[in-house]
C-alpha cells in the first residue's frame, strides 16, 4: 500500500490543561443545576394531580355533607309544621327519624367512597414518587457509564489473550477509559444501597410480612421463586466482591503496563496475559448475574436467557464508541498522530460489527418472545409499546442499528473522523436511551418523562466519566513503551 515502515514510535504525553479541566468542570456543575431545577419541577408535576385529587375528594365531602345539612334542615320545618296534629305527631317524628338515618347513610357512603379515592392515589403514590424518578435516573447514568469502563478493561484483557497486535496503539485509551471502574462503580453502588427500597419492588417485599408466607394475602410465588438472587447479601455482600475483584484486576493490569514501559522484556506481557484470561473466565459469570441483579429485577416478574448478553452488547459498542471519540478528539489536538488510518479503520469496524451484534441479539429476544406469546414475557414489550414509550422504542432501534450500519457499512465512512464523531455520537445516545428504555417502564412508569432532570443528570455524570478519563490519561505515556506488539500496530494495515 505504500506505507513507510516505522522502526521507532516517538513518546507524547497528554497535557491535562487547567483550560481543559474547566470542561468536565462546568459540565458537572451545569448539570448538577439543571438535575436540580428538573427534581423540583418533578416535584410540582407529581405534587399537582395529588392536590387536585385532595380537593376532589374534599369537595366531594363538603357536598355530601351540605346535601345531609338541608334534608334535616327541611325535615326540622316539617315536623314543626306537623306538631299542631296531634294525631300525626308520631309519624312525623318517625319520618323525621327515618329520613335522618338515610341522609346520614348517604354521606357516610360519600365519605367513604372519597376516602377510597385518597386512599388510591395516595397508594399510587407511595407506587412512584418523583424521588423514583430522580433514583432511575441515578441508575440509569451510573450504571450506562459505568459500563463504559468495564468495556474498556474487558476489552484490554481481550486484546492480551487473543495476542492481538493492531490496537496496541490504542491501549492507553483503554487503560484511561478503564480508570473509571473506581468511580464508577462507587457511584452505582451508592445508588444501589441508598436507593434500592424505591427502584426495586421486590426489595420492598421481602421487608414486608407477606415474605415467605404462603398463607398472606400479598404471598408472590414468583418472587419467593427468585430469592435465591434477590435478597439483600447480593447488594451488599455480592455486588461490592464483583466490583472489588474487577478493580483489582484492573490495577494490576495497568500497573504491569506501566512497570513494562521501565522494564524491557515479556515479563509484564506474559503476567498480564494469565491476568486477564483469569479475568475473562470470571466476567463471563460475575457480569451476567450484575445485569440480572441491577437490571433486569426492576422488572421482578419477568426474565430473559438473553438479557445478560444483551446488556455485554451495549456495554461493548458503547465502549468502542467512546474509544473511538476519545481518539478523535487527541487527534484534533495534535497528539496520536502516529494512530494510522488503518488502525482507526479497523475500530470503526468494531463498532460496525457490535452494532449489527446488538441487532442481532435485540431481534433474537423479540421474536423469541413474539413467537412463545406467553403473557408473562410479552407484557414486558408491552409496556415499552404503549403510548408513552412507543416513540423512544423505535427511536432507539434506529439510533442503536439502523443509522450506524447504513453509515459505517462504507469503507470510506470508517476513515472520516467527522463521519466516525457522528456515528459515534448517535451510537452513545442511541444507547442512553436503550437504557432508559430499560429501567423507566419498571420504576417510574408511564409517568416517566424526558426533561431537564434527565439532561442534568447525564451532563453531571458525563462531566466525572470526561474529568476521570482524562486525568488518568495525563498520568503516563501516550503509548506502551516495550509492548511487544507496539511496532506492529504502528506498521498496521488492513490491506485494502
Amino acid at each position: 500500500m505504500g506505507h513507510h515502515t516505522i522502526t521507532e514510535v516517538r513518546q507524547e504525553k497528554f497535557d491535562f490543561s487547567t483550560r481543559i479541566k474547566l470542561i468536565p468542570i462546568l459540565l458537572f456543575v451545569v448539570g448538577s443545576i439543571l438535575a436540580g431545577v428538573g427534581a423540583m419541577q418533578a416535584k410540582k408535576s407529581w405534587d399537582a394531580p395529588r392536590a387536585e385529587v385532595t380537593n376532589a375528594v374534599n369537595d366531594h365531602s363538603n357536598e355530601a355533607t351540605n346535601h345531609e345539612a338541608q334534608e334535616e334542615h327541611a325535615d326540622h320545618h316539617q315536623t314543626l309544621a306537623e306538631a299542631h296534629s296531634d294525631s300525626s305527631v308520631s309519624s312525623a317524628a318517625h319520618a323525621e327519624e327515618n329520613h335522618a338515618e338515610v341522609a346520614h347513610e348517604e354521606g357516610a357512603h360519600a365519605e367513604a367512597h372519597a376516602s377510597g379515592e385518597h386512599a388510591e392515589a395516595h397508594g399510587n403514590q407511595h407506587e412512584a414518587t418523583y424521588m423514583t424518578r430522580v433514583w432511575a435516573n441515578l441508575l440509569l447514568n451510573s450504571y450506562y457509564f459505568w459500563l463504559f469502563a468495564v468495556s474498556a478493561l474487558f476489552f484490554i484483557a481481550v486484546n492480551y489473550v487473543a495476542n492481538a497486535g493492531w490496537a496496541v496503539m490504542l491501549k492507553r485509551i483503554m487503560e484511561a477509559q478503564s480508570s473509571y471502574l473506581l468511580v464508577g462503580s462507587i457511584l452505582l453502588f451508592t445508588v444501589l444501597f441508598l436507593g434500592r427500597d424505591t427502584l426495586y419492588h421486590w426489595v420492598q417485599y421481602f421487608d414486608g410480612s407477606s415474605a415467605g408466607n404462603a398463607e398472606a394475602a400479598g404471598y408472590d410465588a414468583i418472587l419467593e421463586s427468585k430469592h435465591w438472587l434477590l435478597n439483600n447479601s447480593s447488594i451488599f455482600f455480592f455486588v461490592p466482591f464483583v466490583l472489588i475483584v474487577w478493580y483489582l484486576i484492573r490495577t494490576k493490569l495497568r500497573r504491569n503496563s506501566l512497570a513494562e514501559d521501565e522494564t524491557p522484556g515479556l515479563d509484564m506481557f506474559k503476567n498480564s496475559t494469565r491476568w486477564s484470561a483469569g479475568f475473562i473466565f470470571f466476567f463471563a459469570f460475575s457480569f451476567s448475574a450484575l445485569s440480572w441483579l441491577i437490571i433486569m429485577s426492576l422488572d421482578a416478574h419477568w426474565y430473559s436467557t438473553m438479557f445478560s448478553i444483551y446488556n455485554f452488547a451495549i456495554s461493548f459498542v458503547s465502549g468502542l464508541s467512546v474509544m473511538m471519540l476519545i481518539l478523535q478528539y487527541l487527534k484534533s489536538k495534535g497528539y496520536m498522530e502516529m494512530v494510522s488510518d488503518e488502525v482507526v479503520h479497523d475500530l470503526g469496524k468494531f463498532m460496525f460489527a457490535f452494532c449489527v451484534f446488538w441487532g442481532y441479539i435485540f431481534l433474537s429476544q423479540w421474536l423469541l418472545i413474539w413467537y412463545t406469546n406467553l403473557p408473562e414475557e410479552t407484557i414486558y414489550f408491552q409496556a415499552r409499546l404503549n403510548s408513552h414509550f412507543k416513540p423512544l422504542f423505535f427511536i432507539n432501534v434506529f439510533m442503536c442499528f439502523l443509522i450506524p450500519f447504513l453509515t459505517l457499512m462504507m469503507r470510506n465512512a470508517k476513515r472520516s473522523p467527522k463521519v466516525l464523531l457522528a456515528a459515534g455520537l448517535t451510537i452513545l445516545v442511541g444507547h442512553w436511551v436503550d437504557m432508559y428504555l430499560l429501567i423507566m417502564p419498571g420504576t417510574v412508569g408511564n409517568k416517566a418523562d424526558l426533561g431537564l432532570l434527565e439532561i442534568g443528570t447525564t451532563m453531571a455524570f458525563a462531566g466525572i466519566f470526561i474529568y476521570t478519563v482524562l486525568h488518568s490519561l495525563s498520568k503516563a505515556n501516550l503509548y506502551p513503551l516495550n509492548h511487544p506488539y507496539l511496532l506492529e500496530s504502528a506498521n498496521h494495515d488492513v490491506g485494502v
